[in-house]
C-alpha cells in the first residue's frame, strides 16, 4: 500500500482569492467544502447542477506567475502536486484554415501534457485538494485518460488511487494503472462504476475525483477549476478566437474554458466572449438544446472513446448557451476524416479530437462560422493509445 503524503511532495498552497462555492445554475452560495454531488438545492429540486469557485476579482490580475502553477491565482491552489502540466503549444495551422475556409485555425495541443491529455490539469488541482484536506485515497470512475492521469498524480502525491473501470479496459490503460500502483475495480457498465464510487465516497469517506451522481453533474469543483488554465494560456499566448470547438462528454473541460473566458471578458482582458461549440459523437446535448430533458439518458454507440456516454450536465448546457454557441454531433466516419486532416498537418490525436475539425467544417458549411472568423480547436489527447484508432 502506498505511503500517504511523503515529505518530498509540495504542500498545497490555497489561493487567498478563493472565497466560496456557487451553483452555476441557481447561484446559491456555499462555504469552501467538499460537495462532490454539486449544488444541494438543485439536487433537492430534481435538476442537479455543478458548483464553481468564487474568487475575489481584485486579485485576478492577468499576469502569469512564476512557479509550477503559473495560473494558480485564477485557480484553487497556488502551488501543489505537479508533473509539469500546462503551457501546452497553441499553434496556428494555415493549412487547416484554408481547408476549412476560415480566417485562422489555432490548435491547443493538450496531448503535450505529462500523461498525454488535458486531464492532467484537473488531476493537479483535484489531487492537491485531496492532500490539502488530509485525504488518504482518491477514487474515480474512468476507463481512459482520466484514470491514467489520476493514477500518475496520486503516485506523485503518495496517495492511494482506486479506479472503477469497464471490464474491457484497453491493455495500455491497464498497464499504466498497474505501473502507477492504482487499484482497478472492473464493473459491468457505467452506472455500476458510478455506484461503486458513490458507495466509497458516502460510506467510506474516499475523495471523489469524478462524478458519480445520477442524474449526472460535472466532476467535483476543485478539479474542474483546473481547466480554466487552458483558456488563460491561449489568451496570454496572443490567441483571440471567435469560436472554440471542444470535444465533450459531461462538459468539465467545456465549463472550465467558459468560466475563464467569462472572467477574462468581464475584467476587460478580452474584447468579446468567444462562442463555444460542444462536439459529441451522437445527439445528447443537441437534443437537450432542442427541448429534451437534461436528466434523460441518451443512447448511442461510438468509437470516440473519450466522449462516449449517455448523459448531459448543466455545465454543458450553460456553457454553450451563455457563450452563444451550441452542440455538433459528429459520427465516427466524419471523426476519422477529421483525424486524417489533423494528422496531415502533423497532429496525431484521439478520435474525438479529430471530430473537432469535422465539427468546424460542419459549422462553416451551415454558416454558423463565417469565413472571416478565427477558430480554436481543442486537441484533447494524443492518438497513440486511443482504442478507437485501432
Amino acid at each position: 500500500m502506498r505511503a500517504s503524503n511523503p515529505s518530498s511532495v509540495v504542500q498545497p498552497l490555497a489561493n487567498p482569492a478563493m472565497q466560496a462555492l456557487r451553483c452555476i445554475t441557481c447561484h446559491a452560495g456555499y462555504p469552501l467544502a467538499e460537495l462532490p454531488e454539486g449544488c444541494p438545492a438543485c439536487a433537492g429540486a430534481g435538476h442537479p447542477s455543478s458548483l464553481e469557485v468564487v474568487y475575489d476579482t481584485q486579485d485576478l490580475d492577468f499576469a502569469p506567475k512564476s512557479g509550477s502553477y503559473t495560473w494558480g491565482h485564477w485557480q484553487p491552489y497556488l502551488e501543489g502536486v505537479s508533473l509539469g502540466e500546462g503551457a501546452t503549444p497553441c499553434v496556428p495551422v494555415p493549412a487547416l484554415a484554408s481547408l476549412a475556409d476560415v480566417a485562422a485555425v489555432w490548435v491547443k495541443n493538450e496531448g503535450a501534457n505529462p500523461t498525454g491529455s488535458h486531464k492532467d490539469r484537473m488531476s493537479a488541482q483535484a489531487v492537491s485538494r485531496a492532500l490539502a484536506i488530509g485525504a488518504h485515497e482518491v477514487v474515480l470512475a474512468s476507463s481512459g485518460n482520466a484514470a491514467v492521469s489520476a493514477a500518475a498524480y496520486c503516485a506523485a502525491a503518495g496517495l492511494q488511487c482506486e479506479v472503477a473501470t469497464y471490464q474491457a479496459l484497453p491493455a495500455v490503460f491497464d498497464a499504466a494503472l498497474r505501473y502507477y500502483g492504482a487499484r482497478r475495480v472492473a464493473c459491468d457498465n457505467g452506472h455500476a462504476r458510478w455506484a461503486h464510487v458513490r458507495r466509497r465516497v458516502r460510506e467510506e469517506g474516499a475523495f471523489a475525483l469524478t462524478n458519480y451522481s445520477v442524474p449526472a453533474v460535472g466532476s467535483p469543483v476543485f478539479g474542474v477549476e483546473g481547466y480554466r488554465s487552458v483558456a488563460l494560456e491561449w489568451v496570454a499566448q496572443g490567441c483571440r478566437p471567435d469560436h472554440v470547438v471542444v470535444p465533450t462528454a459531461r462538459g468539465d473541460l467545456l465549463w472550465g474554458i467558459y468560466s475563464a473566458l467569462r472572467d477574462l471578458f468581464a475584467l476587460g482582458h478580452l474584447p468579446k466572449l468567444p462562442r463555444l461549440w460542444a462536439v459529441e459523437p451522437f445527439p445528447r446535448l443537441s437534443l437537450v438544446l432542442a427541448g429534451a430533458s437534461q436528466q434523460s439518458e441518451f443512447a448511442g454507440a461510438t468509437q470516440q472513446f473519450s466522449t462516449a456516454g449517455s448523459t448531459v450536465t448543466a455545465q454543458q448546457v450553460l456553457a454553450v448557451r451563455r457563450s452563444g454557441g451550441g452542440a455538433v454531433a459528429i459520427d465516427d466516419a466524419a471523426a476519422r476524416a477529421g483525424t486524417r486532416h489533423l494528422a496531415a498537418a502533423g497532429f496525431w490525436v484521439e478520435l474525438c479530437a479529430g471530430a473537432g475539425f469535422a465539427a468546424l467544417q460542419a459549422l462553416r458549411a451551415d454558416g454558423r462560422i463565417d469565413t472571416t472568423e478565427a477558430v480554436m480547436l481543442m486537441l484533447t489527447a494524443r492518438g497513440d493509445r486511443d482504442p478507437g484508432q485501432a
